[in-house]
């Protein structure tokens, strides 16, 4: 019961929930009723920075969410020039983070890391469509086992103001294994192989490392959904 209360905490909130618990100790010292307030702001960081374990489905040719949040986009676009993919467009889900959801990203196929390439831009709200193009964002091309591109992009929001990826080029990854976070409400764009539907709604909550948004071995039309 104790492991179920005690969610570990990534170790890049560690500073900012110290910085929170100092500043609550000033408070305090200030006056007591907004050191509580102190205590409150306090204990949200270490909520948003939970990094839970993820039980991710392991069969070959499945795509899984590299966020938790919405699907909050689903349409075709061409991948960010910076990752050289061409100018075809292809699938993409668009899964926006609050600042309650896990920030935790996660790869979504195994395979090789191809490309890794920052671009610093604005911060416009990450639900908006045009967040994709000119917010701050991180993109990342990988080459999948059966030599599928997948691309995942990371994009800053409106009070994210930070994207930590902490994957190379070159590198061997897994489905569901974490590779960075982005602070304080965000999105996580996947740009899908070619001819590849996805297999979730817009309107739909996922887990990342456990929902499953494609199938690359799958030739089934995308899928739609309805409220019940």
């Amino acid at each position: 019961m104790l492991k179920i209360v005690l969610v570990p905490i990534n170790p890049a909130g560690w500073p900012f929930i110290g910085l929170f618990a100092a500043a609550t100790v000033g408070l305090f010292m200030l006056a007591e009723p907004v050191g509580w307030i102190g205590v409150i702001l306090t204990a949200w960081c270490a909520y948003f920075f939970r990094d839970p374990d993820r039980i991710s489905p392991t069969r070959g040719g499945l795509v899984i969410s590299p966020a938790d949040g919405v699907v909050q986009l689903i349409d075709s676009a061409v991948p960010p020039p910076e990752l050289d993919m061409g100018d075809e467009e292809r699938a993409r889900v668009c899964v926006f983070m609050n600042v309650f959801n896990v920030h935790v990203n996660r790869v979504p196929m195994d395979g090789t890391i191809s490309r890794v390439s920052y671009r610093p831009g604005r911060f416009f709200n990450a639900s908006l469509d045009k967040a994709s193009e000119f917010n701050e964002r991180m993109s990342i091309r990988m080459k999948t086992p059966d030599d599928h591109d997948i691309a995942f992009v990371q994009i800053a929001g409106l009070v994210a103001r930070r994207i930590k990826c902490d994957i190379i080029e070159g590198q061997n990854v897994t489905a569901g294994e974490r590779f960075g976070l982005i602070r304080f409400g965000s999105r996580v764009d996947v740009y899908l192989p070619k001819g590849v539907e996805p297999l979730v709604c817009v309107g739909q909550t996922t887990i990342a490392a456990e929902t499953i948004i494609a199938d690359v071995n799958a030739s089934e039309a995308a899928r739609t959904g309805a409220v019940r």
